[in-house]
């Protein structure tokens, strides 16, 4: 079983920056393919980024290439959305998810799930 909880979202103006946290807990952290998805104003959540367990293979999709930078501290039990350069359009509820296995962009890949946190980005 793996609970996550994310932190770090907030209100920045367009071009600037903010740093997503994901923290973990359960044993096999470093066992575990993480994901970010976001949820925009009345739209689907999407996939965003994924990362597998060593942090060695990263995954983004194609609107946040350059932008964003998916990591991850096994130590800490904690996965990082590094996201700079926000435009309006990455408003949106952010989530974490953990796969046991390999996961990518398919949301039923992942069995569980933080809460959500909110970026908002001003133009």
């Amino acid at each position: 079983q793996v609970q996550l909880v994310e932190s770090g979202g907030g209100l920045v103006q367009a071009g600037g920056s903010l740093r997503l946290s994901c923290a973990a807990s359960g044993r096999t952290f470093s066992s575990y393919f993480m994901g970010w998805f976001r949820q925009g104003p009345g739209k689907e959540r999407k996939f965003v980024a994924a990362i597998n367990g060593n942090g060695t293979t990263r995954y983004y999709v194609d609107s946040v290439k350059g932008r964003f930078t998916n990591s991850r501290d096994n130590a800490k039990k904690t996965v990082y959305l590094q996201m700079n350069s926000l435009k309006p359009e990455d408003t949106a509820v952010y989530y974490c998810a953990a796969a046991s296995g390999w996961a990518h962009s398919n949301q039923n890949d992942y069995a569980y799930w933080g809460q959500g946190t909110q970026v908002t980005v001003s133009s």
